[in-house]
This record gives C-alpha cells, structure tokens and sequence, in this order.
C-alpha cells in the first residue's frame, strides 16, 4: 500500500510504505525551551504528547523563572512525523531535558541518527548539560534557537561562541510556533546526521 502523507491534523495519518527512508530524530533541551511546540508545528499527523500540569511537587526540580507562562512539563515523550520528501520520513521524539529523565532520555535516544537541541537565549547556560548529554550519547546534533518574543537576539556566531559549538555543528534560528523555520532546523539536522552517519549504517 503506497504512503498517503496527511496534512489534516484532524485526519488519519498513514504509514509509510516500506520503501521510504526512515529517520529517528530527537528533539531535546531544557525545560520550557519550546520542544513540544515545534513537533506540534511540524507534525503531518495528530500528536502523541504526554504534557502534565505543574505541581507543587516540581518545586525546586523545574526551573521557571522567566517562564510566567509555563503550566505544563513533559513527563514522557512527544511524538510526531514529518515528510520532507517523497522518500524522506522523519519521526521527531521530543524528550524531557530535565536531570531526573536521564534514563528515559536514554531509552527514548537509542537508535536515533541525531538530535536537534533547542536553546533559550535568556537561559543559554541550562542547555550545556544537554548538549553534553547527547554528545555523551554519540549523537550528532544540530541546535535550534528558539526565538521567544522577549528574548535577547544575538548573531549567529555569537552565540557559536557562547554554546562552545564545533564548526560543524548546525545552527539555526527560528521560532517553534512557525512552520518554515522549524523545517529548516529539522532538515539541518537530518543532513547533518546523513552526513556523518557511519559507512555500515543506513537509516530503515
């Protein structure tokens, strides 16, 4: 049965057929950075989220000082797909960036081709447990900037110098509630993660 991509969130999302090319993708980076609104955003079918409301019992775990806004957390994953060509699919598996979902970070990472990690100008310093996180994964990873309203801008190298990037690492700016932007950080990071994928490995 061939591949019938769906662009009506409210519709049925299809399966590709088994002759696309497959990719697993995370999406990570600390609390409130913006990950489950990009995999919304981007998602050509309804998505699989695990958001709760914030509790009392988060107090002291979950950071939320300059995030007025923020009520919810994942506690789990977030799930969506993306066809960015006839051939190319990309599953995007959000993960909680906080210290006490390491293990399922873990779990959730394995088989993946690469990671995009989102970053907060007002808040640069939490995403390095992140990035050594993954790197600790021996993934490779584009990082995305998440360009909230009140948030600082810096240029791009700027910001290379801030986060310690290597030169190879991907870039980009963009906000999360945008499609076009969100696309081009995703496809980044997907042909970076092709082209430092392994000789003997392919994705599905």
């Amino acid at each position: 049965m061939d591949s019938v991509p769906s662009t009506d969130r409210g519709g049925i999302g299809y399966l590709p057929s088994a002759a696309e090319t497959l990719m697993k993708l995370v999406v990570t980076g600390p609390f409130g950075v913006g990950k489950t609104t990009l995999i919304r955003t981007l998602s050509e079918i309804p998505t699989l989220h695990t958001e709760e409301a914030m509790t009392q019992s988060s107090t002291g775990l979950d950071d939320t000082a300059g995030l007025p806004e923020k009520t919810t957390t994942t506690v789990a994953i977030d799930f969506g797909r993306l066809t960015v060509q006839d051939d190319l699919v990309l599953y995007m598996f959000g993960t909680p960036g906080q210290e006490r979902f390491i293990p399922l970070w873990e779990d959730i990472a394995r088989g993946a081709l690469g990671a995009l990690v989102m970053v907060d100008t007002r808040r640069l310093e939490d995403s390095f447990a992140v990035m050594d996180m993954v790197e600790e994964q021996g993934l490779p990873y584009a990082v995305a900037v998440n360009r909230f309203p009140d948030a600082p801008a810096h240029a791009d190298e700027v910001l290379r110098k801030h986060l310690d990037l290597d030169p190879r690492t991907p870039l980009v700016q963009c906000d999360a509630r945008e499609r076009r932007g969100s696309i081009d950080a995703l496809i980044a990071l997907a042909e970076h993660a092709l082209n430092n994928l392994p000789a003997s490995q392919e994705p599905s």
